[in-house]
C-alpha cells in the first residue's frame, strides 16, 4: 500500500501571489477547508506544505501556501501532485477503498480462476466500473455492485468476483 494519497494536482498558478489551482482528485473538495497540511511531490522529494487559504472556483480549489509569497516561487510546481498521509485521509465507509488500494490488485472469479489485473476504476454516475485486464490481454469491465464484487482484501491484493452474465462476451 501506498503512505500517500493523492488530493489534487496543481493545474496553475492563480494571482500574483503564490496561489495555485488545483484539480481535485478527492471525492468531496471540500475537504480542503480541513486541511491544515499538504505535501507537495516534487518529483524528487515530497516537500511539506501549510495551507494558509482555500478557495473554491468553477471545479477548481485555489489553494494559499505558507511557503510561497509570489507567482515565481510556485510556477514550477505546475502538473505536481498534492498529497496527505493515510492519517489525514477521510475515513472511508464500509466496503468502501482508496482507488490507489485497487489498481494492481489481481483479480479471481468465484471458482478461484485468476482473470486478471484491475488496470483502472472508471466513476460513472450510477457505480463505479472497474477495467481488468486479462491474462491474454483484454479488457473485461466489471460494475462495482455487490452481486459481482464479492470480496476485496486490500492486504493480499487480491479481489474476488462473480462473472455476471453476458460480461465476457
Amino acid at each position: 500500500m501506498e503512505p500517500y494519497l493523492r488530493v489534487g494536482v496543481i493545474a496553475s498558478t492563480h494571482g500574483l501571489k503564490g496561489e495555485v489551482k488545483v484539480f481535485p482528485t478527492t471525492d468531496d473538495p471540500q475537504r480542503f477547508l480541513e486541511l491544515k497540511k499538504v505535501l507537495l511531490d516534487t518529483g524528487h522529494e515530497y516537500r511539506p506544505l501549510e495551507v494558509a487559504g482555500v478557495k473554491f472556483f468553477k471545479n477548481q480549489v485555489i489553494l494559499k501556501f505558507r511557503e510561497f509569497q509570489d507567482i515565481n516561487e510556485v510556477e514550477q510546481y505546475k502538473g505536481k501532485d498534492l498529497l496527505v498521509t493515510r492519517e489525514q485521509a477521510v475515513p472511508l465507509m464500509e466496503n468502501e477503498n482508496f482507488i490507489t488500494d485497487l489498481i494492481g490488485m489481481e483479480v479471481y472469479t468465484d471458482e478461484d480462476k485468476r482473470l486478471g489485473i484491475l488496470t483502472d476504476v472508471l466513476q460513472t454516475g450510477a457505480n463505479d466500473v472497474y477495467a481488468v485486464k486479462t491474462d491474454e490481454g483484454k479488457e473485461v469491465l466489471l460494475p462495482a455492485i455487490p452481486s459481482c464484487i464479492l470480496k476485496v482484501n486490500v492486504e493480499e491484493a487480491r479481489m474476488t468476483v462473480h462473472i455476471l452474465e453476458g460480461l465476457l462476451e
